[in-house]
């Protein structure tokens, strides 16, 4: 939420008759103090702090408009806003870094302040030039890049994307593995062959670098960084003795690079969807006995496309599910070989889970006890505990064992009282063409059929539920929950590594793939 500038001086401060004394600097002075320093600098910050604006996909617009007139307020104020315009600092295009690094360069204080570089929302394409002219200008290449890590001492959190993996040479990636307060790195979607050769050149079999035996990296993710090979992790993993979040997504990492993890790490976020070179015996083994994962998991996703690869069959499933702790919040069985067998299993589940996706081999009526019981008596018998989910992904449901009877029927109904706080049910892309040619039978139940890239799904209609519940007032929360480090929406398919709202590349990643 965006706050006006006004807001945050004090009454005194904007007072006419004292305004009208101030005729010098120090009168002025004397001013300042009498508003702003009666604030603590902790207190100063976090009010500046909720003057950030969210930067645009696009990122050309003009932004943090107020805090650039706070710059110009008093010294106070200038020194407090430097501190978070610098904290956090967002890179849009190739102008915006050059005149970064050219502020750090002139102004080393400056550089002391940052502690991320997010280029997250980076395009490389726009104001007004073509492909060569943004090649002559040499705003973000390897020298700069590099040149600007080295005006960074204290930068903990180094965001990139695809459309900077060209520059990210063998020099840029051990930088930033040896920078001792480093502690998450994110290189989503990083898969040219320049980056491939670069980072094997610092963690490859024969590689040029020594890198030490440990390192302080915390919060890793290599998210469809599909051309990676399996000796990058089987080198990276074992030197992260205190990682808690691990992204590898669509990744060649293998079962012995997996358990080459450090006992001593404490993963609360795991995604190892679509990796191909994993076994499903291997992985149950390692959630339920390895001490980096077994009793601390918030996060798992084992999301598998199969039509061409799965990781568990149905003995994996019946394996692992009663060895999931009660820390865990998210689970995504997608692509999983399932029978109704496991449904006894996934119910004690969804006492703690707020999202779960549904494996193969399943009828919605088979799912159905997952969202009850359905009747009034039932749920007033003090042995039930509802369920706490509020995203169930169905998408591996055929069209055809999708039938609108059951999914709106007393007796199965996903709109009834017992189904709540349920808000999101995602279908796949036939089914999702089947509910969007019969939308007009959903709304009347309090469900609208929405789409997110290329994901489709029926989210619920608070308005049309009230009603349906005779007047019974119904809440539905923001989302926001610690697990999802400032993610708003459910159905979470990338680990994020800096508490921060998503935007750009990583929003794609995460809820519209």
């Amino acid at each position: 939420m965006q706050i006006a500038v006004s807001e945050i001086w004090s009454k005194p401060f904007n007072d006419p008759r004292i305004l009208s004394k101030c005729s010098t600097w120090e009168s002025s002075t004397k001013m300042e103090t009498m508003s702003v320093v009666k604030f603590s600098d902790q207190s100063i910050g976090n009010i500046i702090d909720q003057l950030v604006t969210d930067i645009l996909p696009i990122g050309f617009q003009s932004r943090n408009i107020d805090l650039m007139s706070l710059l110009l307020t008093s010294r106070v104020l200038h020194s407090a806003t430097l501190a978070t315009l610098y904290s956090q600092v967002t890179i849009s295009h190739s102008k915006a870094f050059h005149k970064f690094i050219t502020h750090v360069a002139a102004h080393p204080a400056l550089g002391i302040m940052v502690r991320r570089l997010d280029f997250s929302h980076f395009n490389p394409i726009g104001l007004g030039m073509t492909g060569r002219e943004r090649a002559e200008t040499q705003n973000l290449t390897v020298q700069t890049l590099l040149q600007c890590l080295k005006l960074l001492p204290n930068l903990q959190e180094f965001l990139a994307q695809e459309h900077i993996d060209g520059d990210l040479s063998s020099d840029v990636i051990w930088t930033l593995f040896q920078m001792p307060r480093v502690q998450a790195l994110d290189f989503c979607t990083c898969s040219s062959t320049l980056f491939r050769d670069a980072i094997m050149n610092v963690f490859g079999n024969t590689c040029s670098f020594q890198l030490p035996q440990v390192l302080p990296i915390t919060r890793l993710s290599f998210h469809s960084c599909t051309i990676l090979p399996s000796a990058i992790f089987e080198s990276l993993l074992p030197r992260l003795p205190n990682l808690t979040h691990l992204d590898v997504t669509h990744t060649r990492i293998t079962d012995d690079a997996l358990t080459s993890i450090p006992r001593t790490a404490r993963l609360t976020h795991l995604n190892l969807s679509k990796c191909c070179s994993l076994s499903g015996d291997k992985v149950v083994k390692f959630l339920g006995t390895h001490p980096a994962v077994k009793d601390t998991i918030v996060y798992l996703n084992l999301l598998m496309d199969a039509k061409s690869h799965k990781i568990l069959n149905a003995v994996d499933v019946t394996t692992l599910l009663p060895t999931l702790p009660s820390t865990l919040r998210s689970l995504n069985l997608k692509g999983s070989e399932m029978s109704r067998n496991h449904i006894p299993l996934l119910l004690p589940l969804t006492k703690h889970l707020e999202e779960l996706g549904i494996g193969r081999n399943l009828l919605y009526e088979d799912i159905s006890p997952l969202l009850g019981p359905f009747s009034d008596e039932a749920m007033d018998n003090p042995s039930w505990i509802p369920h706490t989910l509020h995203y169930l992904d169905i998408s591996d449901l055929e069209p055809d064992q999708l039938d609108l009877g059951l999914l709106f029927r007393s007796k199965t109904s996903i709109l009834e009282r017992g189904t709540m706080p349920l808000e999101i049910i995602e279908v796949g892309e036939k089914a999702f063409k089947k509910l969007k040619d019969r939308e007009h039978v959903c709304k009347p139940f309090g469900w609208v059929v929405k789409e997110a890239g290329r994901r489709g799904m029926l989210a619920r209609d608070i308005v049309k539920t009230n009603t349906k519940l005779a007047g019974e007032e119904v809440q539905i929360d923001d989302g926001c929950r610690s697990w999802k480090m400032g993610a708003t929406y459910w159905g979470m398919r990338k680990v994020p590594v800096a508490r921060a709202e998503v935007c750009g590349m990583y929003e794609l990643c995460m809820f519209k793939q």
